[in-house]
């Protein structure tokens, strides 16, 4: 299965303050915030929410391709990604701006408030998929991820117009999107993911329920963050996949996109939705006990041994089998 993922590709600035940030503030000035957290560290990390998924399908075993936008120091990160199995061929290098910013302050009940600074990112309006599809062999499945608002909905147009399966995965972009803009993405997708907020505020802006929703799209898949995921298609119940016990907190940043890794990686390996959630749920594990998106390591043994803690024997053997290739 050919999985092209579409989105921003970035350097992450991840803070840590040790308060709470609920505790700086005042009800009666929320409407002239001035705030300045000291934080107690400071770390760099690859980051961006395409090389994250793509990062995570490639440690899985797959070979995904990276679709985005990058400045010219991109390439350290570039070699990073290849060396972890991520086809980086049609990322689109900027002549003038640098690769993008993600700046995050996460407080100790893991609360962020983040900023983006765009750069090259502004580019990806620019990428069509087709040249993408030629140079591989076809494309089974397209993820657009966050990303330049307009490439996000290039993407989505071009999916359409040339008949290729797309996910829908908005997720930050919803902020600045009209619900015009979110149900042209959303329209037509085999996949929906989103958090429990994200899932909210696309109902809100876009003015349809929940249940439209389900006749929209093929599948929707929700993150529930502690609780797992919920799994929804039109006339089915819901799937529930809880997670596994993880060893510490560390960092909650990247692990919605370490979901999405594995998640796709058990599409691709035609496992049932189910499993594919699990496969999803146990990889976002790695991740929260890990400080950056892509600093964990996937140990065989290790990860089955805990896959079969949370989930069984049975569906053990399943992961194992595609582990093993």
């Amino acid at each position: 299965m050919r999985i092209a993922v579409a989105g921003s590709i970035a350097t992450d600035h991840l803070m840590t303050f040790p308060g709470r940030f609920a505790d700086q503030l005042v009800a009666e000035q929320l409407h002239t915030v001035s705030l300045s957290f000291l934080v107690d560290a400071l770390d760099i990390r690859r980051g961006g929410v395409a090389p994250n998924i793509a990062f995570g399908m490639g440690v899985l075993g797959l070979r995904p391709v990276l679709v985005g936008a990058a400045g010219a120091d991109f390439a350290e990160y570039r070699s990073w990604l290849e060396r972890n199995n991520v086809d980086c061929e049609s990322v689109h290098i900027s002549e003038t701006r640098h690769t993008a910013r993600f700046m995050c302050t996460t407080d100790q009940d893991h609360n962020q408030i983040a900023s983006f600074y765009t750069g090259a990112m502004a580019e990806a309006r620019n990428i069509e998929l087709k040249p993408i599809a030629d140079r591989v062999g076809g494309l089974d499945l397209v993820l657009v991820g966050a990303d330049d608002p307009q490439g996000m909905v290039r993407h989505t147009q071009e999916c359409r117009t040339r008949g290729y399966a797309f996910a829908a995965d908005p997720s930050q972009q919803l902020a600045r999107l009209d619900g015009d803009d979110i149900r042209e993405l959303v329209d037509g997708a085999s996949y929906l993911f989103t958090n429990e907020y994200e899932a909210a505020l696309i109902e809100t802006k876009t003015g349809w329920d929940a249940d439209e929703l389900l006749t929209r799209v093929g599948t929707r898949v929700t993150t529930l963050g502690s609780k797992g995921v919920r799994i929804e298609r039109k006339g089915e119940a819901p799937i529930l996949v809880g997670c596994p016990v993880e060893d510490a907190k560390v960092d909650p940043t990247g692990v919605g996109d370490a979901f999405r890794a594995g998640f796709l990686a058990g599409l691709s390996w035609e496992l049932e939705l189910e499993r594919a959630a699990q496969l999803g749920c146990m990889l976002a594990t790695l991740v929260i006990e890990t400080v950056g998106t892509q600093e964990y390591e996937l140990r065989p043994t290790a990860f089955l041994k805990r896959f079969e803690a949370a989930y069984g024997a049975e569906a053990a053997a399943e992961i194992r089998a595609h582990l093993a290739k």
